[in-house]
């Protein structure tokens, strides 16, 4: 197969970054990011687009289009419920794939009504009020009728609570529910084009933040319900490529819908840990690939937390690092210096080696694996002074020794890191 321009748009939302993680070392994609605000997309693709217009504005679908002409874009897969509405409905005119379900099946999930109006005959929906005049019993749960996450959503335990709700909320377009106290889980799933459901995973949404699971895991018990929904969903809405779907345990204990949607979550990786990549099974399948789905049996679990990433404005040619408390912590690889080292090594640049290793150097290289890793290997005497031996500089300089550090900046003037620094290169 050709490799596939896949762009994604908008490239720095959570769903975003995790089609980036799914399809990054995939050899079959090159990937594309977009954007309408600078965020952590621009972080994280390498091939990034600013300034798209936002997907309210009716330049969007022009704007795109020409992005796809300029730079052969053979799909675009958009990473947020509204914007796969606009892209899909005018798939034409953007002139590529847009990765995602039929329009109208969009429509119907985008909107929390829609979605218990189309599946109200076909599993447990939440009981819901038209108005507030209607409201009998308490608690009550409230939420955007288009939203997502846990955005505008609360809980009113009276009629008081509820009025003031309404009266403070310029938006209208509320859904007012009955509250499930039970557990909350999302089941991912995954629609082949000939609408055969592959696979359908549930998983207990356990630590949430900002309406994202960060800390999720199987469900490996009591399968049936869980399947036995997604089945019904899938014979009910024409869903293509990932999709997933969230419930809640309701007094009974039973499972009552919380929504559906027609894109993958954000919190899917936990299965693809597994095997099952949503996003390159997605891509594979629009572009009439047949696929299988081979996931492992192994316990997983996944937790989630704020990561960095740098944009450090700096050119060198040569790295020089020190292999004591440095490269070895702890009779320990240290695996971030050497990624580092590696990426420099794709880079094309010159990695040397300075040390002054009071056991047998060339044996220690040979335990921990690193025998060709370097262009020159540097060894010095405890008297030495490292600074003596820096040619190049055009380089910087990586040890544990502050006072190393202050010599080669110092004498040298080039740019030195410690190891806790290197993850900002």
């Amino acid at each position: 197969m050709k490799k596939l321009k896949i762009l994604v748009f908008p490239c720095g939302s959570e769903i975003g970054l995790e089609i980036n993680r799914s399809l990054k070392y995939s050899t079959h994609i090159e990937l594309f990011g977009a954007n309408s605000v600078d965020d952590h997309g621009r972080f994280v693709f390498d091939n990034y687009i600013e300034g798209v217009p936002f997907i309210d504005d009716e330049e969007v679908i022009p704007f795109l289009a020409r992005l796809v002409v300029e730079h052969k874009i053979d799909a675009i897969y958009p990473a947020m419920d509204k914007v796969i509405c606009n892209l899909k409905l005018n798939e034409n005119a953007l002139g590529c794939k847009v990765i995602a379900s039929e329009a109208a099946t969009n429509e119907i999930c985008v909107s929390k009504r829609k979605t218990y109006q189309k599946l109200n005959d076909v599993i447990k929906v939440p009981k819901t009020y038209n108005s507030i005049q209607e409201v009998n019993t308490y608690p009550v749960f409230i939420k955007p009728d288009v939203g997502y996450g846990s955005r505008g959503v609360t809980k009113t335990n009276n009629q008081s609570e509820l009025n003031y709700f309404f009266h403070s909320r310029s938006i209208k377009d509320y859904v007012i529910t009955e509250f499930l106290p039970g557990a909350e889980y999302t089941v991912d799933c995954f629609t082949d084009r000939f609408g055969n459901l592959r696979f359908a995973g549930p998983r207990i949404r356990g630590r949430i933040s900002n309406g994202i699971s960060v800390y999720t895991k199987p469900v490996n018990d009591d399968l049936a319900e869980f399947e036995t929904f997604a089945i019904k969903i899938n014979k009910t809405l024409k869903l293509n490529g990932a999709w997933f779907f969230q419930v809640k345990g309701s007094k009974d204990g039973s499972l009552v819908l919380l929504e559906v949607a027609s894109r993958l979550g954000g919190s899917s990786g936990l299965f693809r840990g597994l095997g099952v990549n949503f996003a390159l099974l997605s891509i594979f399948d629009a572009f009439g690939y047949d696929v299988e789905i081979l996931p492992n049996d192994q316990v997983i679990e996944m937790d989630r937390a704020l990561d960095n990433k740098y944009k450090l404005k700096i050119n060198y040619s040569t790295v020089y690092v020190d292999f004591d408390d440095c490269l070895i912590i702890n009779n320990k690889v240290n695996l971030q210096l050497v990624g580092f080292l590696y990426s420099c090594l794709n880079e094309g640049k010159r990695i040397i080696l300075i040390t002054k290793h009071e056991c047998d150097l060339k044996e220690s290289l040979k335990t921990y694996r690193l025998n060709d890793l370097f262009d020159e290997i540097i060894y010095l005497s405890k008297t030495e002074n490292k600074t003596d031996f820096i040619s190049n500089i055009d380089s910087i300089f990586i040890d544990d020794s502050f006072q190393e550090r202050l010599n080669v900046k110092k004498i040298l003037n080039i740019p030195v890191f410690s190891p806790d620094m290197v993850e900002a290169l």
